[in-house]
């Protein structure tokens, strides 16, 4: 029996592949190193000159080589745009403008014709303030020859003004409150870190006269401190009478363009020629210092803010008190007109406004303005 045995395999191996070690497999490769070649040819340098460029054709210019342009297709026709314009019909002038709508001044076209505003002449009749009337026309509560009135009308002397019921009423729950304001107190708005005199209007501070028995029946609320508005100032470093009011009526009274009401005040002052800091301050027995031609000065001459004051009476109270009644109100008045005679004022109280007296209404409080009591 004769068995067949595979022929033996025989692996040909390269020479030098014997001496060769196996590599390892986590060593890292390398790039197969080429052969030195022959040399490359060197880049042309960036200063190496240029060959000229031919000029680029200008707008509208055939594109393309020397051998013609590149496609049919024309050029835009711009040049012809302004001649076609010129070709066109011409168009007949521009309208003028529209002159702006007419609005005649209400105000002068009253004037020409002898007429007011409606809100002044209400309030020349005695039926309220201005602001006040304006409000009643917006509601509606105005009428003038039976006929609704507008903001801003103008009416002639002979018009017929009539206010409706609900204006009235209105008017019938304002108050005017008297106050003997301290030192301290601003008349109106806050400044200066210094308080109004309105915020001492309140229940505890009404005098017990008033408060027991009221003139007019009322008793305080607080709605009678909404609207409060000062119907006359007194700076901060003055004190005595001061008139808060929520009636325009009485507004207009006391302080009026037209307004002639008499403002009473006691002053204390002394004698300082050469001002309050400077030599020769008098401050006992004034009187017998002070110029007499100084005081005429004081009751009629003085200018304030380049207009002249209206004639003054001043007198002395005591040797170091002086009596001044003014019919006019300018800021500081009295302390301005002392300092332009050589006086400086060291006390200032408002006695009386009109027929209203401070009486002995205490530092501080106050009272209701009376139903028979008038400016």
């Amino acid at each position: 029996m004769t068995t067949d045995k595979p022929a033996a395999r025989t692996l040909k191996l390269k020479p030098g592949a014997a001496s060769k070690t196996p590599s390892d497999p986590y060593a890292p490769r390398r790039a197969p190193v080429r052969p030195p070649g022959p040399a490359r040819a060197k880049s042309v340098s960036a200063s190496a000159p240029k060959p000229p460029r031919e000029p680029s054709p200008g707008y509208g210019a055939p594109r393309g080589g020397p051998e013609g342009p590149r496609s049919e297709r024309p050029a835009p026709r711009r040049a012809e745009a302004p001649r076609a314009a010129a070709e066109r019909a011409p168009r007949g002038p521009a309208p003028a403008p529209r002159p702006p709508a007419h609005r005649p001044d209400l105000a002068r076209v009253g004037n020409v014709r002898g007429e007011v505003r409606l809100n002044k002449r209400m309030a020349d009749l005695g039926l309220c303030s201005r602001r006040e009337a304006d409000e009643w026309i917006a509601r509606g509560w105005v009428t003038v020859n039976r006929q609704p009135a507008v903001m801003g009308q103008p009416v002639p002397p002979d018009a017929q003004v009539e206010v409706a019921p609900q204006a009235r009423h209105q008017q019938s729950g304002q108050v005017t409150i008297l106050l003997h304001k301290p030192v301290g107190y601003v008349s109106g708005q806050p400044e200066d870190g210094h308080e109004a005199a309105a915020t001492l209007i309140g229940a505890p501070s009404q005098w017990r006269g008033d408060a027991r028995m009221p003139g007019d029946g009322r008793r305080f609320a607080p709605e009678h401190t909404r609207g409060l508005a000062p119907a006359g100032r007194l700076d901060i470093d003055s004190t005595g009478l001061l008139v808060l009011t929520q009636d325009g009526r009485v507004a207009r009274t006391l302080i009026g363009e037209s307004s002639g009401v008499e403002k009473e005040y006691l002053v204390r002052v002394h004698f300082a020629p050469n001002g309050p800091q400077g030599a020769g301050v008098v401050a006992q027995d004034v009187q017998a210092v002070f110029p007499p031609a100084q005081l005429a000065l004081l009751r009629h001459g003085l200018s304030l803010d380049g207009q002249a004051l209206r004639p003054a009476q001043v007198d002395w109270q005591n040797p170091e008190q002086l009596r001044f009644v003014l019919t006019e109100g300018k800021k500081r008045q009295i302390r301005r007109m002392c300092e332009q005679v050589g006086l400086h004022v060291v006390g200032l109280k408002r006695i009386r406004i009109g027929r209203v007296l401070l009486g002995n209404l205490p530092v501080g409080q106050w009272r209701f303005l009376g139903a028979d009591e008038r400016f």
